[in-house]
């Protein structure tokens, strides 16, 4: 006799077992409140999300400040027209 390979699949886990893809999307569909995701599942993504966002706040803090509005932009822009006016 063989043996059946362990899964982690939440099909084996419904009471109904058509063995259809469909009917368990349906029963799905129709009880939200019997599906959830696994504690183990949860932990691990929790665990994700808080060093990501430890990660996330590392880099903001490192990167240097870069100003919204220089001091001094109509000279820039004075220096770009002259160029332009130059090459034509």
């Amino acid at each position: 006799m063989t043996r059946r390979k362990k899964s982690r699949s939440i099909a084996d886990k419904v009471q109904i077992r058509t063995g259809r893809r469909k009917d368990f999307k349906k029963w799905r569909a129709e009880n939200p409140d019997q599906v959830h995701s696994g504690p183990r599942y949860v932990a691990k993504k929790k665990d994700q999300r808080k060093s990501q966002a430890a990660a996330k706040l590392e880099r903001m803090n490192a990167a240097p400040l870069l100003p919204l509005h220089p001091d001094a932009p109509a000279e820039q822009d004075d220096k770009g027209g002259n160029d332009e006016g130059g090459k034509a």
